[in-house]
């Protein structure tokens, strides 16, 4: 699957964010693993799904 993500955005939106922290931890060691930051880890997951969902075509 490719990513539309490369390291570096185009454009940013920055959110504050709350996890429960077992998926916190859970997300943390899934990015140390793959050698991401946590915030990559995020992105590269949202855009898997995404890629699932269809992608684009849902907005309204």
């Amino acid at each position: 699957m490719a990513s539309h993500y490369s390291g570096v955005m185009d454009e940013e939106k920055r959110i504050t964010l709350r996890l429960p922290a077992d998926l916190h931890e859970w997300l943390a060691a899934q990015a140390k693993y793959a050698r991401r930051s946590l915030n990559s880890e995020i992105v590269y997951r949202l855009e898997a799904e995404r890629a699932v969902v269809g992608g684009d075509d849902q907005l309204s």
